[in-house]
């Protein structure tokens, strides 16, 4: 998830932003347009090569590959990822030539709610997306709604990022943050949901020793979830079995902001980080930047089929590209 700072100079300048994003969201949702280009913004070692920018998004937070149609899901949360607006919408774009984007579903049209729109993943025909405090399921080809799981009797504060295991039951981050012009302000509490079937949702872990947990993914090669953490002052990596809470710290470090991460086959895993303004390859204790130079990196996703890396940059109303080295992958 990407909690963006934002702040307001004045009353006038909160009318005029929110103004502004009205009468772009409602030309999005008329024209969808979106286009690319090749200015490189970042900077990478050997092991990434730049491919382009994917624009005219707004407040991109999730990138989500669907490898069976061919195509990128990006969640755009036009405005405060705390705010309730109704104003958010989801676009889907062409992997293979990822130079326009269609309207997938948006927030006001056709029955759907979005709201603030962050984390995604893929379960079978169902694309299930957080949104601060409902998990969302929309039919992966249509778009069309089809189910929705509320997190307020649970009293969720920010469901940030959604990943499914391998049994089939997904897990979902509340990194307990608000986002609003004022900033993001901690309050806890930090947890992780586990939604098993029919939508029963339980609590797998509550403790501020989560440290504020962001991205969520299950890794296939280790068979284990990993889970980054957004605290600014004490980012980690850790990794969770599939039974309770116990968690266990893999990487440290004296910054913090961890956003996305996703694991590669070959055992490697990616994740974000805000405060280097990075993406990180952590390979056993090895860890490097892969990509440097992206403000404030949000939820990553991957091209299955090529190897790419797709980087949401929300302050920048943009996605990057960029191919992956068989060594980052781990493929032959």
């Amino acid at each position: 998830m990407t909690p963006r700072v934002l702040r307001a100079a004045s009353c006038a300048l909160l009318c005029a932003c929110n103004a502004r994003q009205s009468t772009v969201r409602t030309a999005y949702a008329d024209t969808v347009a979106t286009g690319a280009d090749s200015v490189v913004t970042g900077v990478s070692s050997s092991e990434a090569h730049f491919v382009g920018n994917i624009t005219g998004f707004q407040d991109p937070e999730s990138v989500r590959y669907d490898p069976e149609q061919d195509v990128f899901f990006v969640s755009n949360m036009t405005g405060n990822g705390s705010d309730k607006d109704g104003n958010g919408y989801i676009s889907r774009v062409a992997a293979t030539s990822p130079y326009g984007a269609s309207l997938f579903a948006v927030g006001g049209k056709d029955g759907v709610t979005l709201n603030a729109p962050k984390g995604m993943a893929i379960h079978g025909d169902t694309l299930w997306v957080c949104d601060i405090d409902v998990l969302r399921g929309f039919e992966r080809h249509s778009g069309k709604p089809i189910a929705t799981i509320d997190f307020a009797p649970q009293h969720a504060v920010l469901l940030n990022d959604v990943a499914v295991g391998a049994d089939g039951r997904v897990r979902v981050t509340d990194t307990g943050i608000l986002m609003s012009w004022a900033g993001v302000v901690h309050t806890g509490p930090d947890r992780i949901f586990e939604v098993g079937p029919g939508g029963a949702v339980r609590e797998v872990a509550n403790s501020l020793d989560l440290r504020q947990p962001n991205g969520v993914t299950w890794d296939a090669a280790a068979k284990r979830w990993v889970v980054v953490s957004f605290d600014p002052f004490a980012g980690e990596v850790a990794t969770m079995d599939t039974s309770g809470p116990a968690r266990r710290v893999i990487h440290q470090s004296k910054s913090g902001n961890f956003d996305g991460v996703e694991a590669m086959p070959g055992g490697a895993i990616l994740y974000t980080s805000w405060a280097d303004s990075s993406v990180h390859v952590l390979r056993g204790a090895d860890d490097r930047q892969l990509v440097r130079e992206v403000p404030e990196p949000a939820d990553i996703g991957v091209d299955t089929r090529r190897w790419r890396l797709a980087i949401p940059l929300s302050t920048l109303g943009r996605v990057q590209l960029w191919a992956l080295d068989p060594a980052v992958v781990g493929r032959r």
